[in-house]
């Protein structure tokens, strides 16, 4: 090779050929290994010209494949679509799938094709049909509007109801083509809502929804038919209907949760049951509360979506999660939180949606989720927007109860080594502290430790979050603020010093000397401040030239004249409007004789929300919700009515059943003489007594019958089954059970019950075509068949039962949490954020070592009303806490009510009615006392498990037929049990219990003597002395334990040197009962 022809190979050039053949020359810029050939896909182009089907299908699968791989083959368009003519059904069919994906693209080439597709529209194969309704509606052209108007009326028509389904589909497009077609498109949408087949339901409200969702006139005679198909619809399908469902629902039926309403629970099948719901119906009239039933359509949704929650799309989940929480009543809402739960095991995206809904939920109605509290706890593989929002349902569903739980939590997530999510971590602890006061004390001291953490973002966010609470704590605010004036020079994020310029500058009065010192160290590098920490110093300057004018008026002046020339014009605006009013001329103005007013003014305190408070304006389950900013096409959820629409419009007039024909007749006469056994006379008798049973049960709940729909899978037609052919199966079955009792063999039984099942079938299959999809038609199917099975003579009746309870999906690891169990580890120390680790107590699960429950020092007479003696027209009560050892359970407070007869008449049948108390509490009733002699008392114990709360315990009291409600409220001094402990013991536990654990607080003694002292601890609270080994102690120890867990509380009084002020403080694993506990210890030592 010379060098000629070498230098023509690198440059890839070539020489032209002689022969006349066409050349193709390569691109330069690709190189010489991977060039690109300008004649691709001339085989396949081969293929498609080629006249044997075999090479087409070949090329057209291929072709497909590279659609599917996201390949571009728009080039092949010509070649392709001259194929739509083929005769080969299977070539046809890829060409349609090439055509409705490039259709839109080559307009001008598919024109060409219309008559062929409009051909296809005829073909005797319903996916041809299909195919070519798609492609025709798929050419985006408005010159073809009428013929594919013409196309749409045709398919809704089609006996197929595929097409019948791209039908549907077609309908948005070709709106979205042509607007003024919309009436025409409603009559085709009108039309195809009447359709009953499943697989037409949610195309059509799908076409509905983006067409016309005002027109709900058209959804009132399809309402029932809906929620009956509402099981056996595709999943897409469900999530379509549930959501046209709902604001459909919002518009024609009443709010169930209305204040002045009370839901009448659906009548019972029993009779027993039908009484006494009349009898608390009736006396909710008599207490002047409106009733409310609730409309059996509404009713009718609810339960057919309800079987939906077992759905394994999450999507179906969540929309039946949504309507019930915007429709059902608040005492049937608890149910979604299971299977919301659930979902939180798919994929980050499904749990991020999850969870915001969720947020959303627990900012109104926190109980729902509460027992599933575990589940939201934070994983080390969540990323941090899962995380974030999981710690919002956290601080949301913070109670008394858990917070020890919950900031357990957070003491370990503030630790984290993602900053985001340690720094919203620490604004959930401040939120905890605002929103429970009980553990403010304990969360202000935590966060003052987190100060001298080494971390900027954890110091910065606990200077944020401790200006806002010190608002709401005004004990020891000088000490907290000096601090922060410490460790000021130090912190470098801007927020953070803006945040303690403006708590010197709130509370400068309490920090004179501190405040000025702070402002001349500012202003020494101001010009180099951002622009946040610019104008809290402004402000700083101004409050202090108010309050201490000799010392910082110069100062201010600088600050001001710096300000002045600043580059930033809202720092230069804000420094003349204040040397204007703190620093005015001669003759001075009008504001600035109001300067004080307007700058040391008090605040209000800092209200902490939930960002997912603002997000109820959205409709659960959508986009907007999600975004917390309103959608492209998103429709408001309407408001309840406060009358409510006539129920009559939905209505529908029930079809003459097919039965009543002469031919179908005299088949099941037919049917019914093969299957005699004995006389016409018995198989009449047994059939009217059928009859007369079916007639009088046939109003009976569905709610099984839908349940049961949903767990199978064999038919998509079962939802709409008549109620005339389940009377029919009555009859058989009836007449079968006869011939079983009558002494028939077992065989004969089974035989007689496979040939009748086969009838059966059969029948069912003629009647299920022509049936009504109305509620009652649904209504009446498997309740009514439990009492026949019941009459056979073999007895498989456990296993119906059994498989009855079986749920599709099974959750057991989400075990509701019904009360936290006592916390085993610090949460915040007030030494170092790095001290976290070790501040744990330990508990081998048994409690606290050395601890031993003992007799009570100290049995208080005092008694607390019950009830009164005019409320109980002349019956009080009063109850004592006995502090003996409760005769029900050792968990449980022994409480003594004594009841005292004022009147001159026995007063007969005191008992306790109802008990109203929160989730966890248990109460143990005592024997009713028959008969109470007059001006006479009697006294009876009770028992009550406050779950270490002292939420109060409700309950009513009857006495002769009348009903009182009454409550039992515990101090906290009373939910202990004295436990003996040696002092070394006390000391070992007591170091355990630092940090947020304990609480103190200064008391000026009345009495330093120590019997005193022991004998005012011991009343206000159920605890024992701890024997000291000083013989002359100055420090009183005293322990006990929590009734229903056991947790360990200390108590310790330190008398100072000067006699007269005294240290209390309390440990306990549980903060609001050591927070509470220390009030009372300390009133009753200042008596």
């Amino acid at each position: 090779m010379n060098s000629s022809e070498t230098t023509k190979s690198y440059n890839n050039e070539k020489a032209p050929s002689s022969s006349g053949e066409t050349d193709y020359a390569q691109d330069p810029a690709s190189g010489a290994i991977f060039s690109a050939d300008y004649k691709r896909h001339e085989d396949l182009k081969e293929m498609l010209d080629s006249t044997k089907d075999g090479l087409k299908l070949e090329a057209m699968k291929r072709i497909i494949g590279m659609v599917a791989k996201g390949k571009d083959a728009s080039d092949l368009f010509p070649a392709v679509v001259k194929n739509v003519v083929s005769k080969n059904i299977e070539v046809k069919k890829l060409v349609y799938v090439y055509l409705v994906r490039y259709g839109e693209e080559q307009q001008d080439l598919a024109l060409l094709s219309i008559s062929t597709f409009q051909k296809a529209l005829k073909d005797p194969n319903q996916l041809i049909r299909a195919s070519a309704l798609r492609v025709l509606s798929s050419i985006r052209v408005p010159v073809i509007a009428p013929i594919m108007m013409l196309s749409i009326k045709d398919a809704v028509n089609d006996m197929s109801p595929y097409v019948r389904k791209t039908a549907a589909h077609a309908i948005p497009k070709l709106y979205s083509l042509d607007p003024e077609s919309k009436e025409e498109l409603i009559e085709v949408i009108e039309k195809l809502l009447s359709d009953k087949t499943t697989l037409v339901a949610g195309s059509v409200v799908m076409a509905f929804e983006e067409v016309c969702p005002e027109r709900i006139d058209l959804v009132h005679k399809n309402y029932r038919k809906l929620c009956t198909l509402l099981v056996d619809v595709e999943e897409w399908g469900q999530v379509m209907i549930i959501n046209m469902l709902t604001r459909y629902a919002r518009t024609q039926f009443l709010d169930p949760n209305k204040s002045d309403r009370v839901d009448e629970p659906e009548k019972n099948f029993y009779s027993s049951e039908n009484n006494s719901s009349d009898e608390e119906s009736s006396s909710k009239q008599e207490d002047g509360v409106k009733s409310y039933t609730m409309d059996a359509d509404h009713r009718l949704l609810i339960r057919n979506a309800k079987p939906l929650l077992q759905s394994r799309n999450a999507a179906v989940v969540m929309a039946v999660g949504q309507l019930f929480y915007h429709l059902a009543p608040k005492s049937e809402v608890a149910i979604i939180a299971k299977p919301m739960v659930r979902l939180l095991r798919s994929h980050r995206e499904v749990q991020a949606v999850v969870l915001s809904n969720i947020a959303t939920m627990t900012t109104e109605r926190k109980g729902m989720f509460e027992p599933f509290m575990k589940s939201f706890f934070i994983r080390a593989s969540d990323p941090t927007h899962i995380r974030l929002v999981k710690l919002e349902i956290l601080t949301n569903l913070a109670t008394e109860a858990n917070i020890s739980m919950i900031l357990k939590e957070f003491q370990t997530y503030v630790t984290s080594p993602d900053k985001a999510f340690a720094a919203a971590s620490i604004q959930a602890i401040g939120r905890c502290a605002c929103t429970i006061s009980e553990v403010t004390e304990a969360c202000l001291s935590g966060l003052m430790g987190l100060m001298s953490s080494r971390d900027e973002t954890v110091v910065a966010e606990s200077v944020v979050v401790i200006r806002k609470l010190l608002q709401l704590q005004a004990q020891e605010r000088a000490s907290i603020i000096s601090h922060m004036a410490k460790i000021f020079d130090t912190i470098t994020v801007p927020m953070a010093r803006a945040s303690i310029l403006w708590v010197l500058g709130e509370y400068c009065e309490e920090v004179p000397k501190i405040a000025p010192d702070v402002l001349r160290n500012v202003a020494k590098n101001f010009t180099n401040e951002e622009d946040v920490v610019k104008l809290q110093t402004i402000n700083l300057a101004a409050k202090l030239v108010l309050t201490n004018p000799k010392q910082t008026k110069l100062l201010t002046q600088y600050v001001l004249n710096l300000a002045k020339y600043d580059q930033n014009y809202d720092i230069r605006d804000r420094s003349r409007f204040i040397r204007q009013l703190v620093l005015p001329a001669e003759k001075g103005g009008t504001l600035s004789k109001h300067a004080k007013k307007m700058f040391l003014s008090s605040k209000p305190a800092t209200v902490f929300e939930s960002p997912f408070k603002s997000r109820h304006q959205y409709q659960l389950s959508t986009m907007s919700h999600y975004l917390n900013t309103k959608a492209s096409g998103y429709q408001e959820l309407p408001d309840f009515p406060e009358q409510a629409p006539d129920p009559t419009v939905r209505n529908v007039q029930e079809p003459v059943p097919w039965s009543s024909s002469g031919v179908i007749s005299k088949k099941k006469q037919k049917a019914g003489g093969q299957e005699k056994f004995y006389s016409s006379s018995e198989y009449s008798s047994s059939s009217s007594d059928e009859d007369e049973r079916v007639s009088k049960n046939g109003s009976g709940s569905s709610s099984a019958s839908s349940s049961s729909s949903s767990d199978s899978d064999s038919s998509t037609q079962t939802g709409s089954s008549s109620s005339a052919s389940s009377v029919r199966r009555k009859k058989k079955k009836a007449s079968k059970v006869k011939k079983s009792s009558g002494g028939g063999g077992e065989n004969e039984e089974v035989e007689s019950k496979e040939d009748e099942d086969v009838r059966e079938s059969s029948e069912d299959d003629s009647d299920s075509s022509s049936s009504s999809s109305s509620s009652s038609s649904d209504d009446s199917s498997s309740d009514e068949d439990v009492p026949t099975k019941k009459q056979t003579v073999k007895k498989p009746s456990k296993k119906p039962a059994a498989v009855s309870n079986i749920q599709l999906l099974d959750f057991d690891d989400c075990v509701p949490v019904t009360s936290p169990p006592p916390v085993k580890t610090g949460l915040l120390t007030p030494k170092s954020a790095s001290d976290f680790d070790g501040l744990g107590s330990k508990d081998d699960g048994s409690g606290y070592s050395g601890a031993t429950p003992t007799s009570p020092v100290f049995v208080p007479s005092k008694s607390h009303d019950l009830l009164n003696r005019i409320t109980g027209e002349g019956l009080s009560a009063v109850y004592r806490f006995t502090r003996s050892t409760c005769i029900y359970s050792i968990a449980m407070v022994s409480v003594e009510i004594t009841f005292t007869n004022h009147t001159d008449a026995p007063i007969t049948n005191i008992k306790m009615g109802e008990k109203k108390m929160q989730k966890g509490m248990k109460l143990s009733e005592f024997q009713g006392i028959s008969s109470l002699a007059a001006q006479s008392s009697m006294s009876v114990s009770i028992g009550i498990d406050f779950c270490d709360t002292t939420q109060p315990a409700g309950f009513e009291l009857i006495a002769v037929e009348k009903k009182y409600n009454v409550t039992v409220k515990a101090p906290v001094g009373e939910l202990l049990q004295a436990a003996f402990i040696a002092e070394r013991d006390f000391l070992l536990n007591q170091a355990k219990l630092a940090g947020m654990h304990e609480n103190s607080a200064s008391v000026t003694l009345t009495n330093k003597d120590e019997k005193f002292i022991t004998r005012q601890v011991t009343e206000a609270a159920n605890v024992c002395p701890v024997v000291p080994s000083d013989p002359d102690p100055v420090t009183y120890r005293y322990c006990g334990k929590t009734l229903s867990v056991g947790t360990i509380v200390l108590v310790t009084v330190t008398v100072h040197s000067d006699g007269n002020t005294a240290t209390v403080t309390t440990n306990c694993d549980k903060m609001v009962i050591g927070s509470m506990l220390l009030k009372e210890i300390k009133s009753v030592l200042q008596k």
